[in-house]
């Protein structure tokens, strides 16, 4: 039997068996691949919508770092220190500012030349005492017609009172008219007036011309001389002539802290010492105090009376003014440096919360210019600003420094700093302080 089929037809019938395999199988592979393809798209979108995320997140944090840091920095860096507390006040010594008892300028009340003067600086004089004359030739001239002008009213004022009299004879016989009686009679009035006035004239010349002397207006001593032989010399206060002082007795004034005007009484005696008499009291009394609170420094003023009759002390010197008072218990030293003055009162910042600030209104007593007393307001574990800024304000955050050593009470000043930050949340210890007791 004879096989038609031709041979090299077999092999292209594998060939196409293959090929409709191969149609066959391609669907499968097509979706394999489809599935392939978006599984990458979501991988890539996921990825892209969490960087998105994370950068969103980031900017965010960063905006938020920034914004605290730039809050943080902006904040005032003040320096707090513990208050030194002070001994119990019984107690307490204020500067007092001397002066003479009587303290007088001397003026010239008419105008020359200053011809001769009597006493120098240093020259102990008696009441009434000549110290200068002064010649006043003008004023001599003056004198002459004022004089001269009163002799003429006199006698026009005689003329008139004799016509006034006659008139009112010869009125009485109808000799002569009322109107004419009246006329004379108003012309001695006039007349009479004006004589007053020309002796009044006189009188006021005279006393100038009696100021050519110059007098001492109570007992005391020279301490100035401003003028000398020759000079003109004009009225009124232009120049002054000479000054004198009284000092037997000495005025001591000073002012009295607020706190303490309860404990001082009018007749107390009062010590005193001079930096020039050291080791050395004297004693004075208070004869008399202002009555009112200054309400600039929230003071008192007083005045002490001091015997100097041996001359041991001077005007213009400065005494230490030693007063006893009440204990008034705890007291606190700062320097003048953190004290705050504002249109309410006087007041101190201090550190509450780690790092807030809290105004605190304060009563001081004594004031030694570098230092002041506390005598209330304050308490043993507060923190003081001590250079508070100018516009701080009650509730502030700070950025807050301690001091490293505690502040000596004679020498209050910036000491060394360590920088630190303080937490916001907790509260920064203040560092431990050297605390010595102590006496705006």
């Amino acid at each position: 039997m004879t096989n038609d089929t031709n041979p090299h037809q077999q092999p292209n019938a594998k060939a196409e068996a293959r090929l409709a395999h191969d149609h066959e199988s391609a669907p499968e592979h097509q979706a394999v691949s489809g599935k392939g393809a978006l599984l990458g798209v979501s991988i890539v979108l996921i990825a892209i919508v969490a960087l998105a995320i994370y950068g969103i997140w980031k900017r965010h944090h960063n905006e938020e770092v920034l914004a605290d840091t730039t809050q943080q920095m902006a904040a005032p860096s003040v320096i707090a220190i513990p208050p030194l507390p002070g001994a119990p006040v019984d107690t307490f010594v204020l500067p007092g500012n001397v002066s003479a008892f009587t303290d007088a300028p001397i003026y010239a009340r008419t105008s020359g030349y200053l011809t001769k003067w009597y006493y120098d600086i240093g020259a102990r004089v008696k009441k009434g005492a000549l110290l200068a004359e002064i010649a006043t030739p003008e004023l001599d001239q003056q004198l002459a017609q004022a004089q001269a002008d009163l002799a003429t009213a006199e006698a026009s004022a005689n003329n008139a009172r004799t016509q006034s009299e006659r008139y009112q004879d010869l009125v009485k016989s109808d000799a002569v008219s009322k109107q004419d009686t009246e006329t004379f009679t108003n012309q001695a009035a006039s007349t009479s007036a004006a004589v007053r006035s020309a002796q009044a004239n006189v009188q006021r010349l005279k006393e100038l011309q009696g100021f050519e002397k110059v007098y001492a207006p109570f007992d005391g001593v020279v301490t100035a001389r401003g003028t000398d032989i020759g000079q003109l010399i004009s009225q009124g206060g232009g120049a002054e002539l000479f000054h004198m002082q009284a000092l037997e007795t000495l005025r001591v004034y000073t002012n009295v802290p607020e706190v303490y005007t309860q404990s001082i009484k009018r007749g107390e005696k009062i010590d005193l010492s001079f930096p020039e008499h050291p080791g050395k009291i004297f004693h004075g009394t208070l004869v008399r105090t202002a009555d009112a609170i200054d309400p600039t420094n929230r003071t008192l003023l007083v005045e002490i009376d001091l015997d100097n009759r041996k001359g041991e002390l001077m005007p213009g010197s400065l005494a230490q003014v030693h007063f006893k008072t009440a204990s008034v218990g705890q007291t606190f030293i700062l320097p003048v440096s953190a004290l705050i003055f504002r249109r309410e009162g006087l007041r101190v910042a201090t550190i509450v919360n780690g790092n807030v600030a809290h105004l605190v209104p304060i009563v001081i007593g004594q004031d030694n210019g570098a230092t002041v007393e506390v005598v209330a307001g304050l308490n043993a574990g507060d923190r003081v600003i001590q250079d508070p800024p100018d516009s701080l304000i009650e509730g502030e955050k700070l950025y807050v420094e301690s001091a490293n050593q505690s502040p000596n009470q004679e020498n209050l000043g910036p000491p060394a700093t360590t920088r630190q930050q303080d937490n916001i949340n907790q509260p920064t210890p203040a560092s431990p302080q050297n605390k010595t007791s102590g006496g705006k």
